[in-house]
C-alpha cells in the first residue's frame, strides 16, 4: 500500500508544520494524517503485548475492547497554507482468530489490530480536505486489505527548476485499494494496489513554464504489485525487527490515467538494540519514476524538518538515523538526522545538492497492548524549522 498526499511546502525560518501534514505525493493535502497512518498500517508487524504498567496511563483495553475511539489532532502552521488544524478519530478492533493457533499469526506472534480512521483538516488559504481508511486482517494475519478515500481543495508550491515556488491549486478525489496475502509462513507479503487520483490544477500566480503539457494533466490511474517484509515486533513503534517494501505501479489510459509512466518505490527500515535502553534506527527510502509524470506526483526528499516537495524531481533519495533511549517502561527521548536529494530531470545526480537535516522528540506509550506511543519531533533544515505531532514511528 502506498496512499499518497502531499504537502509542498516554502522554506521559511521560524515555520512549524505538523508530521500530521505528511503524506505521499497526488493527493496533495487532502488526507493529512489518515493515510499516513494508513501507510504504516498496511505494511504493519504484530503489536507488542506489554502489559500496562501500574500507575501509568493507558488506553489499550479501552481502544480495542470497549470500541474507543482515539483523537488525533492535525496542527498546521505551515506559511504554505497558512494556520489550520484538523480532527481525526481511529478506531480499533481485534481480528479474528484464524485456523491456525488462536489469537497468532504463523510466527507465533499476535496479529495486527484492525482499524478504522476518518477525519478532516482546513486552513487560512483555503486547503482543506477530508479522508476515511480502513486496515483488516483475516485468518491470523494471512490476508491484509488498506482501503482509502480522501477529498478536498489544496494551495501549495511548486518549485521544479526554480529556486523560488510557484503557487499553484489542486482539488480532486483520491482512491486506493490493496490487498496482500503471506507467502506461506514467512514474513513475506504480496498482492496488487490500485490508486486513482482525479484532479484539476491551476497556477495562481506566475506560472511554470519548464512543464509540458503532459506534466500539467490531472488524472493519474495506475496499479502495481507490492512486495513486503515484516519482522517489526509492532507495528506503530518498533524495538527491533525490519521491514522492507518493493513496490512498482503503472499508469495507463485504460487505468484512468491521462499519461503513461511508471513509478518505483524501494525502502528499508531496521531497529537494532545496541545496549540496554537504547535503540538505533535505519533508514533508506528511494522513489523512481520514468515517462510523462504530472508535476505534482514527481518524488521528492521526505525527510523531518525538510518542507514537502520542497527538493523535487524525477528520482529521490533520502537516509535516516535515529537513537532512542528508554528512560523508562513508557517514556523515550530520541536523536535524528538525515540527508537527500532529488535529481534526473532538473539536475544531474552529480550536480544536485545535499539536503540535510537534525533534530529530537520524545515519545509516551499510550497504550502497551497495541504497542501505540505518541509524543513529538522537532527539526531543522537549512532555513525551516519543523515540528512534528507523531503517532508511533516517524517511519511508515
Amino acid at each position: 500500500m502506498r496512499p499518497e498526499c502531499r504537502d509542498s511546502q516554502v522554506p521559511a525560518s521560524r515555520g512549524l508544520r505538523s508530521r500530521t501534514e505528511r503524506l505521499g505525493r497526488p493527493g496533495a493535502l487532502l488526507c493529512p494524517l489518515l493515510l499516513l497512518l494508513a501507510a504504516g498500517l498496511a505494511r504493519a508487524a504484530p503489536p507488542a503485548q506489554a502489559d500496562s504498567d501500574a500507575g501509568d496511563a493507558d488506553m489499550g483495553n479501552f481502544l480495542l475492547m470497549q470500541n474507543g475511539a482515539l483523537p488525533v489532532p492535525v496542527i498546521i502552521t505551515e506559511p504554505a497554507v497558512g494556520y489550520g488544524g484538523g480532527l481525526m478519530l481511529l478506531y480499533f478492533s481485534e481480528p479474528a482468530a484464524g485456523s491456525g493457533q488462536e489469537g497468532q499469526d504463523p510466527s507465533g506472534r499476535k496479529p495486527p489490530p484492525n482499524v478504522t480512521g476518518i477525519g478532516g483538516m482546513a486552513t487560512e488559504n483555503g486547503t482543506r480536505g477530508a479522508a476515511a481508511f480502513h486496515f483488516h486482517s483475516w485468518d491470523s494475519d494471512r490476508y491484509r486489505y488498506l482501503g482509502a478515500l480522501a477529498q478536498g481543495r489544496a494551495n501549495l508550491e511548486y518549485y521544479g527548476a526554480s529556486s523560488h515556488g510557484r503557487s499553484y491549486e489542486v482539488k480532486g478525489t483520491y482512491l486506493m485499494q490493496q490487498f496482500l496475502f503471506r507467502v506461506a509462513d514467512s514474513p513475506w507479503f504480496i498482492g496488487p494496489s490500485y490508486s486513482y487520483f482525479r484532479s484539476s490544477t491551476r497556477f495562481t500566480g506566475t506560472p511554470a513554464g519548464e512543464l509540458s503539457k503532459a506534466e500539467l494533466a490531472g488524472h493519474i490511474g495506475k496499479a502495481g504489485l507490492v512486495v513486503d517484509y515484516d519482522t517489526r515486533d509492532n507495528m506503530f513503534y518498533p524495538n527491533h525487527g525490519t521491514y522492507t517494501g518493493l513496490e512498482a505501479q503503472a499508469a495507463r489510459p485504460w487505468l484512468g490515467s491521462d499519461n503513461s509512466f511508471e513509478n518505483y518505490h524501494a525502502r528499508a527500515y531496521t531497529w537494532l538494540p545496541v545496549a540496554p535502553r537504547w535503540t538505533l534506527g535505519l533508514r533508506g527510502d528511494g522513489q523512481f519514476t520514468r515517462g510523462a509524470v504530472p508535476f505534482y506526483a514527481q518524488p521528492y526528499v521526505d525527510l523531518r524538518g525538510v518542507s514537502r516537495g520542497r527538493y523535487q524531481d524525477r528520482d529521490a533519495l533520502a537516509f535516516e538515523a535515529e537513537m532512542r533511549w528508554d528512560a523508562t517502561p513508557r517514556w523515550s527521548i530520541l536523536g535524528f538526522s538525515g540527508v537527500g536529494k532529488a535529481y534526473g530531470n532538473w539536475k544531474s545526480f552529480s550536480e544536485a545538492g545535499n539536503v540535510v537535516s537534525v533534530g529530537a522528540g520524545f515519545r509516551y506509550l499510550i497504550a502497551a497492548k497495541l504497542g501505540l506511543a505518541v509524543g513529538i519531533d522537532v527539526a531543522h533544515s537549512k532555513d525551516q524549522n519543523a515540528f512534528y505531532i507523531q503517532v508511533g514511528s516517524a517511519w511508515r
